[in-house]
C-alpha cells in the first residue's frame, strides 16, 4: 500500500495495548487509524490519533458502514480475545470473537472493495516450539498450537490465505512472541485488566502495588531453570505493522512473518532487570510449572527482514522496562489503570 496523506486504515482492536501504538505509529507515517474498538477491554483515553468507531469485530453491517464513512484503504486486525486460559474453558467464546469476527470483517472488506489486511497473529500457532527446545522458531517450524487461542490464530491464518487465493485480498499475518514496554512519550502503554503479563506485574510488586510474584518452575532445559521468551518492545512491534502496510506484494499475496528479537530473556532475568530499574528487588518465591509451557519461544525474524526490511531498535530488555516502568508511574492514566489491576493474576 502507498502511504498517502491521511489515507484512512482501520485499525481493529485500536484502543488496545499493541492497536493503540500501531495507531499512534500510523498517525506519525502520515495515516489517518480510524479505530475500531468495543471497548470491552481498551480504554477510550487510548485513543488519540483518529476517530473512534465503538462496534464489535462481529459486527459486518458496523464494520462496512465503517469503511464507507472513513473511505478506509486498508486494515490492520488485532480485535479479539488473547487470554490463553481463559481460552481453554471458554473455547466457544474464542471461536465465535476471533474466528466468526475475522469472517465478519472480511466480508465487510470484500464488500467495500477494501484489499489490504494485516493480522495480528502469535507464536500460540507454534504451540511447544516445534524444534529444540533452545533453538529459534523459524516460520515453517510445524504449527500445533497447544490452546484454543492458538487453534483460532491458526485457522484465521488459513482463512485469510484462502481470501487471498479467492478474492485477490494482500495479506500478511504477524506472528508475534511477547509484546511489552510502552511508548517513550509515556502517552500509551500497557493496560489490562485484569493483568497477567510478566513485566507489569513484576513492576506492581516491585513498587507495592501488587502481591509478590510467583515464578512457575525453575527446573526447565534452560540456563538458569526459568522459562525463555522473546520480548519486542511495542514500538518495535507497531513499526511492523505500518512495514507489513507498506510491503511491496502484489493482489493476491499471502505471507507470515514472526516478529521478534531473536534472543530469548528468562523469567528471572526480567525479575533482575526490573529489580535493577525500580532499584529494590521485585519480591517473588518459585512455585511448580504449569502445565503446557514450552521451556523456551523464540523467533527467528529473518523473514521479516527479508520481506518487511525491518528489525527490532529498541527491545533491549532494559529498554522495555524502563519505558514500561515510565508508563506504570505516571500519576494519571497508567498509574490509575494499575490501582484497579487484580495482581493476584499468576505470571504468564
Amino acid at each position: 500500500m502507498d502511504r498517502g496523506t491521511k489515507a484512512a486504515v482501520l485499525v481493529t482492536g485500536g484502543a488496545g495495548f499493541i492497536g493503540a501504538h500501531t495507531a499512534k505509529a500510523l498517525y506519525d507515517r502520515g495515516y489517518l487509524p480510524v479505530v475500531y474498538d468495543s471497548l470491552s477491554s481498551g480504554f477510550r483515553e487510548a485513543v488519540r490519533w483518529g476517530p473512534l468507531v465503538h462496534g464489535d469485530i462481529r459486527d459486518a453491517r458496523t464494520l462496512s458502514d465503517a469503511m464507507a464513512e472513513h473511505d478506509v484503504k486498508a486494515v490492520i486486525h488485532f480485535a479479539g480475545l488473547i487470554e490463553v486460559g481463559r481460552s481453554t474453558v471458554k473455547p466457544d467464546l474464542f471461536w465465535e470473537h476471533n474466528v466468526a469476527g475475522t469472517v465478519s470483517l472480511l466480508g465487510a472488506m470484500r464488500e467495500r472493495g477494501v484489499g489490504r489486511l494485516v493480522f495480528s497473529s502469535s507464536a500460540a500457532v507454534y504451540g511447544q516450539g516445534g524444534r529444540g527446545a533452545l533453538e529459534t522458531i523459524p516460520e515453517n517450524a510445524p504449527k500445533a498450537p497447544a490452546s484454543p487461542y492458538g487453534d483460532t490464530k491458526l485457522a484465521c491464518e488459513w482463512m485469510i490465505e484462502a481470501q487471498c487465493r479467492a478474492y485477490g485480498l494482500t495479506g500478511v499475518a504477524l506472528r508475534y512472541f511477547n509484546a511489552a514496554g510502552a511508548d517513550a512519550s509515556g502517552q500509551i502503554g500497557e493496560a489490562h485488566e485484569p493483568e497477567t503479563h510478566l513485566i507489569p506485574l513484576a513492576i506492581a510488586a516491585a513498587l507495592g502495588d501488587g502481591k509478590p510474584l510467583t515464578v512457575f518452575g525453575a527446573d526447565f532445559d534452560t540456563p538458569d531453570g526459568t522459562c525463555l521468551r522473546d520480548y519486542i518492545h511495542v514500538s518495535d512491534l507497531a513499526d511492523a505493522h505500518v512495514a507489513a502496510l507498506e510491503a511491496d506484494l502484489p493482489a493476491g499475496a499471502y505471507e507470515a512473518a514472526n516478529v521478534g528479537t531473536g534472543q530469548g530473556a528468562s523469567v528471572l532475568e526480567v525479575v533482575e532487570a526490573v529489580g535493577r530499574a525500580v532499584g529494590r528487588p521485585v519480591p517473588h518465591s518459585i512455585g511448580p510449572r504449569r502445565a503446557g509451557d514450552p521451556p523456551s519461544l523464540v523467533a527467528n525474524p529473518g523473514r521479516a527482514r527479508e520481506l518487511l526490511g525491518w528489525g527490532a531498535t529498541r527491545s533491549s530488555l532494559d529498554q522495555i522496562v524502563a519505558d514500561a516502568l515510565r508508563w506504570e508511574s505516571q500519576p494519571s492514566y497508567g498509574a490509575g489503570v494499575r490501582g484497579k489491576r487484580k495482581a493476584s493474576v499468576p505470571v504468564r
